[in-house]
């Protein structure tokens, strides 16, 4: 009988480990990484968490209506590692920076050190940008 348990026991770890495993993707699969877009706008939402931290920018089209663009960025860890903290993006500031979008031709992109600017500034190193 404790071969059978330790069988089973032993497939359950095997099933957990496959799972979590898989669940975690490249952004090659969802972005397009040959292309590069300009997304400029005002910071509307800023989310600190695991895996990845997020970050929505209101955008204005020709027309002036204004629209959502959510963007995936690296994992508090390495925002951290990176020079950024959980109060570098705040709600209201102004933000321009480059991201690879969807390949689905969502509102979304990624930026894992991509260029950008708040309020004109590298916020980095607090740097006036030209």
């Amino acid at each position: 009988m404790k071969l059978k348990q330790s069988f089973l026991l032993a497939a359950m770890i095997a099933a957990i480990s496959a799972t979590s495993t898989l669940a975690h993707h490249g952004t090659a699969t969802s972005y397009d990484q040959k292309k590069t877009l300009t997304v400029k706008g005002t910071i509307s939402q800023f989310l600190w968490r695991n895996p990845h931290t997020a970050l929505f920018v209101a955008i204005k089209d020709e027309q002036g209506n204004t629209s959502e663009y959510a963007v995936e960025m690296w994992s508090p860890g390495l925002m951290v590692k990176q020079g950024y903290t959980r109060t570098t993006f705040k709600v209201g500031d102004q933000i321009t920076l480059e991201v690879h979008p969807s390949l689905a031709g969502k509102p979304v992109g990624e930026c894992l050190g991509c260029k950008l600017l708040i309020n004109g500034k590298d916020p980095r190193n607090n740097r006036t940008e030209p």
